[in-house]
């Protein structure tokens, strides 16, 4: 891959990171969904059980249909606190696969605001993420959230 190739590449997957934490941190969690494959699979799990290879997320959709439903629960079924969150990445590297998907890993950092006001660090970690290119541009086939915060501090509803 040429330099240009890399930085459009590069720019492309900055591009899909930034528009997927908008959507979440601007209240627009209908548009979630559409930034997977249907075939996805979407994971938060604590670093500590990454690294001991236990499958225990704390949350598990292996498919579209999964995160249309937590989309649908979250306006509809679930009593919460709606969070106010921003999310802040830094550090992404990437590889391209021999299969044409690339592998990511970008650290994130989501500063969660309480109804009160009350800004605190509600989760840190990195995402480990597989995209792929679609007809409708690039989309993750894998996004797992590994968070190195060693308890969710509250409710955890919205995705990360």
């Amino acid at each position: 891959m040429s330099g240009v190739e890399d930085l459009m590449t590069r720019l492309e997957l900055l591009s899909l990171q930034d528009r997927y934490v908008a959507a979440i941190d601007n209240d627009r969690i209908e548009e979630w969904p559409g930034f997977f494959t249907e075939d996805c699979l979407y994971e938060i799990v604590s670093r500590e059980n990454e690294e001991a290879g236990l499958p225990a997320p704390v949350i598990h959709c292996d498919n579209g249909r999964m995160l249309r439903d937590r989309v649908v629960a979250l306006r509809h079924a679930n009593i919460y606190e709606k969070p106010a969150y921003r999310h802040m990445l830094s550090g992404m590297e990437w590889r391209e696969e021999a299969d044409g998907s690339y592998a990511i890993s970008t650290s994130y950092v989501v500063v969660n605001t309480s109804q009160e006001g009350e800004s605190r660090i509600y989760q840190a970690g990195r995402y480990l993420d597989r995209v792929v290119r679609t007809e409708a541009g690039l989309r993750f086939r894998e996004k797992r959230c590994i968070y190195d915060t060693l308890r969710v501090q509250t409710l955890l509803a919205f995705p990360i």
